[in-house]
């Protein structure tokens, strides 16, 4: 037996009637496992962050002194990894040039694999909020075993 029929014994022994989910959504890798196919990908937005309209700024500076991450540069271009989108900007500035917007945070996918279905997701690269995106992941997969009549939702967790 070579090392994919060990696997596809375990997982077939594992999921007669089952929905994988991968909850590692900073580190997800079920997928090189179970080769999955693409059914839905899905955008996960979570927070805000500020977008600065240059026409209506009048360069006055009162939004740079407010942030203490140097979110926005001297020359008043937003830093959308530095920007933690508490919106004092937005406030701030008086001449309403800033706007927050809806930040993406990463991408949620329900896959077809000869294993059953799988739901996964990857959180962007310095991206907050795993918890809430892992929500996204656990109720999407629940959502499919109730809807297929599957006896169980298989989940591979974050290490830790």
């Amino acid at each position: 037996m070579n090392r994919q029929d060990n696997v596809d014994f375990f997982i077939c022994c594992l999921s007669k009637n089952a929905v994988f989910a991968d909850c590692d959504v900073d580190a997800a890798d079920l997928h090189i496992i179970l080769e999955p196919g693409v059914i839905e990908k899905h955008e996960f937005s979570c927070g805000k962050i500020a977008v600065i309209d240059p026409e209506k700024c009048n360069r006055c500076g009162v939004c740079i002194s407010a942030h203490r991450f140097d979110a926005i540069s001297k020359d008043f271009v937003e830093d959308p990894l530095s920007c933690e989108g508490c919106g004092v900007c937005f406030h701030i500035c008086p001449s309403k040039a800033i706007k927050m917007e809806v930040k993406i945070s990463g991408e949620w996918f329900i896959l077809k694999t000869k294993y059953g279905p799988f739901v996964h997701a990857k959180l962007g690269i310095a991206e907050e909020n795993s918890g809430k995106l892992i929500s996204v992941v656990r109720q999407n997969a629940q959502l499919i075993a109730k809807k297929e009549n599957r006896d169980l939702v298989i989940i591979d967790g974050s290490p830790g």
